[in-house]
């Protein structure tokens, strides 16, 4: 049985024992994450995106019985919710581990994917050129790996930086910009902020000539966005996207010291309004009849960017699959694309089929092939089976 956070005591007691304590070095790790996913306002500082007074985008009920084919899977892959739109309606709605309809999650990397919204809205109000480089837009980036770079670069992940994804590794890039973002204890000479770590990387060969998934380019590019709007990231995303998007609740980025607001992970939503994002995105920006993402714009995320791919997992499983505007194309005859973060965030879609699945979990390890295989799986199969 997977042991909830309640079941485990975490954060419980007062004060809770040291065991049971989530804390700064240990709150995205398991099991700690099964608490610190649904509560990340109380470990890293956030700034709260406001939905604003519009209208709540309806996602009325259609539900069919999807337990027989979801038996076990929710509980082996530590879900805390779970839904499936077909059409704008919810066909299943699962929620566990302790999270309720109004509790903002983390996403993870699926904040990278609302980056690519927010580009497509500055691009059609002319403040952003795709063929211009970073640098153009902050001069401070001029010497470090991104300044030569262009913004659909940024975009696409083809910036070629020195940088290691490695999760897990304490000398990693990855983990260095946890740190200065306020995502893990500093170590001495840590750079203060994400500005200034940014400024820290360096170039590691021509940019544009192959797909290199390295977190740090979607904040450079959300520190291109605020220079040219002239406006902090978060608040970008709140009256850009999050108020006009029908969104039910607020939603929090976390933010560092500067106030920057972490766009390559730091988004935390509920289940119901990732599900609406996706929406979004299927129906080509718009919602409710308000376009609210170019439709041009979700068209280009859509093009065919197979070039940049190199050998790996993910060619190897989807040989036509790409990388475009923070979003995974598996090149599937439905037009299946989806943004994924690590310890198992998603939000899938289906346009052919009209689907959207969102999946919030806390995970074990952040990254982990079997499961990432039993996810994309049973997403396939609930395709197949409502198609």
């Amino acid at each position: 049985m997977t042991a909830t956070a309640a079941e485990l005591a975490l954060m419980q007691g007062m004060p809770p024992p040291d065991e049971r304590l989530v804390t700064l070095a240990n709150w995205q790790e398991g099991p700690f994450n099964r608490w610190a996913f649904q509560h990340v306002s109380e470990v890293v500082p956030c700034a709260v995106l406001g939905r604003g007074d519009g209208p709540v985008l309806p996602l009325p009920h259609a539900l069919e019985d999807l337990d027989p084919l979801l038996d076990g899977f929710l509980e082996r892959t530590y879900t805390d919710g779970f839904i499936v739109l077909r059409k704008g309606r919810i066909v299943f709605e699962r929620y566990c581990n302790g999270l309720t309809e109004r509790t903002p999650h983390l996403l993870q990397s699926v904040s990278k994917s609302f980056a690519s919204a927010l580009v497509g809205s500055l691009v059609e109000k002319g403040l952003v050129e795709l063929e211009r480089h970073a640098r153009d837009y902050v001069p401070e980036l001029w010497s470090s790996g991104f300044g030569d770079a262009t913004v659909g670069q940024l975009l696409d992940m083809s910036a070629s930086i020195v940088f290691s994804e490695e999760y897990a590794d304490p000398a990693s890039e990855v983990q260095a910009q946890d740190r200065a973002a306020g995502w893990r204890p500093r170590h001495p000479g840590d750079p203060e902020n994400s500005y200034a770590f940014l400024c820290s990387l360096r170039k590691d060969g021509e940019h544009g000539r192959t797909f290199q998934y390295c977190s740090a380019s979607t904040d450079a590019l959300a520190w291109v966005l605020e220079r040219a709007s002239g406006r902090r990231y978060a608040d970008l995303l709140a009256t850009e996207l999050w108020q006009r998007l029908g969104a039910e609740h607020d939603a929090w980025i976390t933010v560092d010291s500067a106030g920057f607001g972490f766009a390559n992970g730091g988004m935390c939503v509920t289940l119901r309004d990732l599900a609406r994002f996706g929406h979004l995105m299927l129906n080509g920006g718009g919602v409710n009849g308000v376009r609210i993402t170019p439709s041009p714009w979700v068209e280009h995320g859509r093009r065919d960017n197979t070039r940049l791919m190199a050998d790996g997992d993910f060619k190897a499983a989807y040989p036509r699959g790409f990388y475009a505007d923070k979003w995974w194309h598996t090149g599937d005859e439905r037009g299946t694309f989806y943004g994924v973060g690590i310890y198992g965030q998603y939000v899938w879609i289906v346009p052919k089929s009209q689907l959207v699945i969102a999946k919030l979990s806390s995970l074990p390890s952040a990254l982990d092939p079997s499961m990432t295989a039993a996810h994309h799986s049973m997403f396939r199969s609930l395709t197949d089976t409502l198609g």
